[in-house]
């Protein structure tokens, strides 16, 4: 169960993010409040995942899944440029995800 919370908070931080670039600076009222709604939903369900997943996992895959996935949407629906660096970019974030996650808990 804590990685559906973590899943539905990287997908309302996903949803989040894009509409704020939407909302314009936060001069358009319903991509500002699905900004504000999305990021409270997200972390609400992130602190859920963070009673059972250690904190350097789950942030790990928070931040990483979304900034790739963000990334995507915008090169794929926001005609955002992609090039070299920015793919080598995005391939380093998740490799430091994976590397993360095989290295375990540590005390």
């Amino acid at each position: 169960m804590p990685y559906v919370f973590l899943a539905l908070a990287i997908s309302s931080e996903i949803c989040a993010t894009v509409s704020m670039k939407y909302s314009e600076g936060f001069t358009r009222l319903l991509p500002s409040i699905v900004v504000v709604v999305g990021y409270v939903f997200s972390f609400a369900m992130l602190s859920q995942a963070l009673k059972q997943v250690p904190v350097s996992t789950a942030y790990a895959i928070w931040s990483g899944a979304g900034t790739a996935v963000v990334a995507a949407i915008g090169f794929v629906f926001l005609g955002e440029g992609l090039n070299t660096m920015k793919v080598v970019g995005i391939a380093l974030i998740i490799a430091g995800v994976v590397a993360l996650n095989l290295g375990g808990a540590s005390h």
